[in-house]
């Protein structure tokens, strides 16, 4: 089915508890966005999801939790301070500002006066770090993780036995003063990270850049996002970045068009060999099997958490009638899922029937996310339920209290059976096994 319009989703995501506009209360600023519980739950389930594929299975992949203020000169270093930059138009007229590559024919969207010609600006953020603001104080909130990861490179090396190809995982925010924001949490200015710095013997670079591609693009299937909705598409030469050999984009069909949800980058080895010349520091590997020293080359697979959620809210949105009645489902990975399964009583007059559903509850609670609910009809228990994502419910009803079984419904097929209360453990553990 076709994806929701953006409002349809920005709303069911602010009804719901996933996505709330930052400071509500004072008419929200722009484009920062809050997780409410609901969101909170699936944000953590995609870093889960990207951190178990990423390091937990694999033996080469250890993790860094760095810093988001660093050195400044880690920057100037890194080329960002001189390339960081977007072209920035102005409307003379009503003063709004645009990315060059974000209006036609250098007229403004809001009025179609012509737009000044573009300057550059750079989209780092900048601070102070002390009492006072002057040019010795200044730092900047990082625009990407990658740099702590170069920075402690011989760090790692020194701590850790590793040996090439290792890669180096982190999660963690960054900032991007971006002159065009929107798409609710596509492109915000605060955003989250989920990136990989892979190290390989030059040379071997091509075949691992191909290698993490497949394997990305695997990921995101793996999770139930539908590949009609996902493309490949590599960069042209006059787009790389200043660093980058290769890159390919992982992009997804969002309900406003295509979006980059991830990039594969083959850096080379220019981090390390600028970071080296500028620190001093020997950031070369000794590779016991040449019996030579190397400057490793990096591939960097990188992806934004709240882009991830944004498309997973997208691709799992659902409206179909059954029936001859209409509903709205989230048909969310079960492993993304805030909530695994939902318990409901029959009746919420039925101290009995609370008594055991709440029970149930709390057994299923020591494993899984539960969430119990005793307001209203089961129908619209249910459809509450359905809208949140969760996979499974619940429902101790009469029968229960004589033989100790439940009814449990499948989000999806609305299918149900009769388990007895001594098997759900076992029951939901095959599963919702990851």
């Amino acid at each position: 089915m076709p994806a929701p319009d953006m409002e349809t989703l920005t709303s069911l995501a602010k009804r719901k508890g996933f996505v709330y506009p930052s400071s509500d209360i004072y008419g929200g600023f722009g484009s920062t966005w809050d997780y409410g519980p609901l969101g909170t739950e699936l944000i953590r389930n995609v870093k889960d999801a990207w951190w178990r594929k990423t390091v937990l299975v694999r033996n080469d992949v250890v993790g860094l939790n760095a810093s988001i203020l660093m050195h400044p000169r880690v920057w100037e270093v890194s080329g960002h301070i001189e390339n960081f930059k977007d072209p920035l138009v102005e409307c003379p007229t009503c003063r709004r500002r645009y990315r060059q590559d974000d209006v036609s024919n250098m007229h403004c969207p809001h009025d179609e006066d012509l737009l000044t010609d573009p300057r550059m600006f750079n989209t780092m953020f900048k601070t102070y770090v002390g009492p006072v603001e002057d040019d010795a104080s200044v730092a900047y909130l990082r625009p990407e993780t990658a740099q702590s990861t170069y920075v402690n490179f011989k760090n790692v090396l020194d701590s850790s036995r590793v040996r090439i190809p290792f890669g180096v995982a982190q999660i963690g925010k960054s900032f991007r003063n971006e002159i065009t924001t929107g798409n609710f949490i596509f492109r915000s200015r605060e955003f989250e990270q989920m990136e990989l710095q892979y190290f390989v013997a030059p040379g071997e670079d091509d075949e691992a850049h191909e290698r993490w591609i497949e394997t990305r693009f695997t990921w995101w299937t793996d999770l139930g996002v539908d590949t009609q909705r996902l493309r490949l598409r590599s960069h042209d030469a006059d787009e790389l970045a200043h660093y980058a050999k290769a890159t390919t984009d992982i992009e997804y069909e969002f309900p406003f068009g295509w979006g980059e949800l991830e990039g594969i980058a083959n850096r080379t080895d220019f981090d390390l060999r600028r970071h080296a010349e500028a620190s001093g520091t020997d950031l070369a590997y000794f590779d016991e099997s040449t019996k030579s020293h190397i400057v490793p080359f990096v591939i960097e697979p990188a992806a934004g958490v709240d882009r991830a959620a944004l498309a997973f809210l997208a691709d799992a949105y659902t409206e179909e009638s059954i029936e001859g009645r209409d509903r709205v489902v989230l048909k969310l990975h079960p492993s993304l899922a805030p909530f695994k399964i939902s318990v409901f009583p029959l009746a919420r007059n039925k101290a009995p029937l609370v008594k055991l559903a709440t029970q149930v509850a709390e057994d299923l609670r020591s494993r899984w996310p539960v969430f119990y609910d005793e307001t209203g009809s089961i129908g619209r228990r249910y459809a509450r339920q359905d809208e949140a994502g969760t996979p499974f419910a619940v429902t101790v009803d009469y029968e229960s209290l004589d033989n100790f079984s439940v009814t449990v419904r499948d989000r999806d097929t609305m299918e149900q059976q009769r388990i007895a209360i001594a098997d759900l453990e076992q029951h939901f553990a095959t599963l919702l096994t990851t």
